[in-house]
């Protein structure tokens, strides 16, 4: 069931960290509802997720997942580029949070 909570916690943060340019400095209030509600969302789950995740390994994860998706929304959404390097780092960032889940004795098997 971790698992799905952290699913939960980064969908939260991917929903909030998206709203943040509509917020416009906090300034619109639904765009700026739907960051504090995403976040408190996102932060409760990710606790959840730490009864039996390690801390390093739910992190890891959670932002690897969503530094990716935040990328895709704003390629895709809001027309911002991704040009050969930022690709490639994204590319980086999955094969971290890869080698850490598949190969690390910290990560719960």
């Amino acid at each position: 069931m971790s698992w799905v909570y952290l699913l939960i916690a980064i969908s939260g943060g991917v929903i909030a960290t998206s709203a943040l340019k509509a917020s416009e400095g906090f300034t619109k209030l639904t765009p700026s509802g739907l960051v504090a509600v995403g976040y408190a969302i996102a932060f409760y789950f990710l606790s959840l997720t730490l009864t039996s995740i390690p801390v390093g390994i739910a992190y890891a994860v959670w932002s690897g997942l969503g530094v990716v998706l935040i990328s895709l929304i704003g390629w895709v959404f809001l027309g911002q580029s991704l040009d050969l390097a930022a690709v490639a780092g994204i590319a980086l960032i999955v094969a971290g949070v890869l080698i850490i889940n598949l190969l690390s004795h910290a990560a719960p098997h």
